[in-house]
């Protein structure tokens, strides 16, 4: 699966799976172009560097087109083309059910979670048709575009929303050999889980969504970036318009 020398954006990289995918696409030879809204993407980069990596930082917040678009302007400016693209930007709220959801609340999750992915399309996928690249994007959807929970319309709206915009992109530019595929996560150890699960508030919740995953356990950032570089690879060269479940059997039952 090889993808050396391929240019590859990662948004949300600062942190969690897109921090690790960008780690491991650059372990394998990728040049990685880490984005985040915060500073913590310059952090994940200098780490990649240090490990013999090439990376290079750009902030940007992926839920204003302008910034979507000076993005891959940027990255065309430093690299001189654009291979790949890994679309993994989100936020996340506290649970509410959704007669109490804030349209504020309801609108930064769709900005960010849906309206930042097409935005990232957008452009990334001009840059191609553009420069003739048979290019390969990577969505972060979830398993809950797909089912639903209580108390988080707003996201899983929001995500069912990214598998649909990812089916229809592949449907429009296949014919130019632009794959476009999402992958669905489960829940993913991050710290942030950790802390929860050991709070008795939460503990007993996240027992129960553990049982949920038929292998007994939550996703390792990792094993996420493990099928994004497969599916940025040539090793796919035949998968598009695929919602690729990452979720440890949640939604096989």
């Amino acid at each position: 699966m090889d993808i050396k020398n391929r240019v590859v954006i990662v948004t949300g990289g600062g942190s969690g799976i897109g921090a690790e995918t960008s780690r491991l696409l650059a372990e394998r030879g990728a040049k990685i172009v880490v984005t985040d809204i915060s500073e913590t993407g310059e952090e994940i980069t200098k780490s990649i560097r240090q490990a013999g990596g090439e990376a290079t930082f750009i902030r940007a917040d992926i839920s204003v087109a302008e910034e979507a678009e000076a993005l891959v302007a940027k990255t065309l400016e430093h690299y001189g083309r654009l291979d790949g693209a890994f679309n993994n930007a989100g936020v996340e709220q506290a649970a509410t059910p959704l007669h109490e959801l804030t349209p504020a609340q309801w609108d930064r999750a769709i900005r960010v979670d849906l309206t930042g992915v097409f935005y990232s399309l957008k452009y990334q996928i001009a840059a191609m048709l553009e420069s003739g690249t048979r290019g390969s994007i990577v969505n972060t959807a979830s398993s809950l575009g797909q089912v639903a929970i209580p108390n988080a319309s707003e996201y899983v709206a929001a995500k069912h929303g990214v598998i649909g915009l990812t089916r229809a992109a592949a449907a429009d530019y296949g014919q130019h050999g632009i794959r476009i595929n999402a992958v669905l996560p489960g829940i993913v150890q991050t710290p942030l889980i950790a802390r929860l699960s050991e709070d008795p508030t939460f503990s007993g919740m996240f027992d129960a969504l553990r049982q949920r995953h038929l292998l007994g356990r939550f996703a390792k950032a990792n094993e996420i970036g493990e099928a994004v570089h497969w599916l940025l690879s040539d090793s796919s060269e035949f998968v598009t318009g695929a919602a690729i479940p990452v979720d440890g059997g949640y939604l096989a039952v």
